[in-house]
């Protein structure tokens, strides 16, 4: 596949790169103010939705194509690029009129193939040079993601970079989206040379937890960030949660940690452990999810007279399990004793 560099050498010379903006346009005021802020902290690209895919009808869908010029022309007057997403033919047309600069597919339209081709169509057909991030599909599918992005480079469109905001969980957990690193991980390896960004904001959900995902996309090589920054998070027509100021934002430029060397690098000893920290975290979530279950089972036992402790079904438990571990070279001992200590609170659950 072959691909150009995403932007200029002045966007690229220097890591991270930076697009920050608001979840959505919301008025021209709005987007003038938080584009002084963002370009005071040294942000050279805004972003912001002028249409926002949204699961129920009813909630806010963004003010459509008369945000366009709320965003190009805040970014002019302050020296920026412009950026927005698209998700159909029509978008690209009017956002490539207004002046828009870099266009990025959603995480929703990714996962369409019709969709993806649409645009990609489109762009080539109207400016093949515009550069053109696209998010993570909603479900952890690499090979989803991968499928996008080909199709935009068959169809001519050379300027990509890939966005990780995160995949769709199912089960109450810390972040709004589960990070699963391994996936956007193992993108790099299949396209070394694309760019990888980190959406913290849609993995995070909540504004204090923006900053440790940036460091840990940071830790893991990625070449740039996008955050969604408000003048005024709280009074955000949407996603109010997760935005930053642009006074916080610069505040967590200044905090990341930088590796030094090969930023194509991502099997440092540092990225190992941010790795692991992630699957760590993995972890728990699925502990917490089993107690729950086993908190269900011990309601039932007491209402049927059960009794809390049954030898035959746990003999069968770590019969199975520590076949399964052996299959995956696990240490048999390992597991058992792992197996054992989480039996054990499961049943102090249901005493």
């Amino acid at each position: 596949m072959k691909l150009l560099p995403f932007l200029s050498e002045n966007f690229l010379s220097s890591r991270p790169l930076v697009i920050a903006g608001p979840c959505s346009a919301e008025s021209a005021g709005q987007m003038l103010q938080t584009a002084r802020g963002l370009a005071a902290e040294g942000v050279s690209i805004l972003r912001a939705g002028v249409w926002k895919p949204r699961t129920m009808p009813g909630s806010f869908e963004g003010f459509g194509s008369k945000a366009l010029p709320w965003l190009v022309d805040a970014a002019c007057e302050c020296g920026m690029l412009a950026a927005t997403e698209v998700a159909n033919r029509s978008h690209v047309e009017e956002a490539l009129q207004a002046g828009i600069d870099i266009l990025w597919i959603g995480a929703r339209t990714t996962a369409n193939p019709f969709a993806v081709q649409e645009i990609a169509d489109a762009i080539a057909a109207l400016a093949p040079d515009t550069p053109v991030i696209v998010k993570n599909p909603l479900n952890p599918d690499v090979s989803l993601w991968l499928g996008a992005i080909q199709r935009l480079s068959l169809a001519g469109v050379c300027r990509l970079a890939a966005s990780h905001r995160g995949f769709s969980v199912y089960t109450p957990r810390i972040y709004r989206n589960d990070p699963c690193w391994r996936l956007p991980i193992e993108l790099h390896h299949r396209l070394p040379e694309l760019p990888l960004l980190c959406d913290p904001s849609h993995i995070a959900g909540r504004r204090d937890l923006v900053a440790p995902i940036c460091q840990q996309a940071m830790d893991l090589g990625f070449d740039g960030l996008i955050v969604e920054c408000h003048s005024y998070p709280d009074c955000a027509l949407s996603d109010a949660a997760q935005q930053l100021t642009p006074a916080e934002f610069g505040s967590l430029l200044k905090s990341l940690r930088l590796k030094h060397g090969n930023g194509n690098d991502r099997e440092s000893l540092a990225q190992m452990r941010a790795e692991i920290d992630t699957i760590d975290s993995e972890l728990i979530a699925l502990l917490a999810r089993r107690m729950d279950v086993a908190r269900r089972i011990g309601d039932y036992k007491r209402a049927e007279g059960l009794p809390v402790v049954q030898t035959e079904r746990y003999s069968q438990l770590m019969s199975q399990r520590t076949a399964q571990a052996a299959e995956l070279n696990l240490d048999e001992n390992f597991i058992r004793s792992i197996l054992a200590a989480i039996h054990e609170e499961s049943v102090r659950l249901q005493l």
